[in-house]
């Protein structure tokens, strides 16, 4: 439903979430490892994250990627719609160009209140809200 490169951002945004602050950057090399993401493609999501203000940088020495308070409160929709689109999560499950409630694919109805669902949750929760759950040991992440 959402695209490695979403899931690369996520994971990397709750990473910066848990591990970095303001005084403590991290370097995306640093990030990559323990994220499982190749540092090459890392870099790329971690530079159009910056661009979209969801996480900070700051470049040069003593420079990296950290969370702000202000970032922490990104809905992870915003993370979504950056990395994949606006139409991602709305589009027809199997690509027709047609699909719409008037004129349904076979998985229109199937998938329908699931994907409305889900992407209300991507809405309403943020990554400030993933960060606690993880912290009260609510969550799996391994960071």
């Amino acid at each position: 439903m959402i695209s490695n490169s979403s899931k690369y951002a996520v994971k990397a945004v709750l990473y910066l979430a848990v591990n970095s602050s303001e005084d403590h950057k991290i370097l995306a090399k640093d990030i990559s490892t323990p994220t499982n993401i190749p540092k090459a493609y890392l870099s790329k999501v971690l530079q159009e994250l910056s661009r979209h203000n969801i996480v900070s940088s700051v470049r040069g020495p003593g420079g990296g990627f950290y969370l702000s308070k202000e970032n922490i409160k990104t809905p992870l929709m915003k993370i979504i719609q950056v990395m994949d689109g606006d139409n991602r999560l709305t589009s027809c499950m199997l690509s027709l160009q047609e699909c719409d409630a008037e004129h349904p694919c076979p998985m229109h109805d199937l998938v329908g209140n699931t994907k409305v669902n889900f992407v209300k949750n991507l809405e309403e929760n943020t990554v400030g809200d993933l960060v606690k759950d993880i912290k009260a040991g609510k969550s799996f992440l391994p960071l």
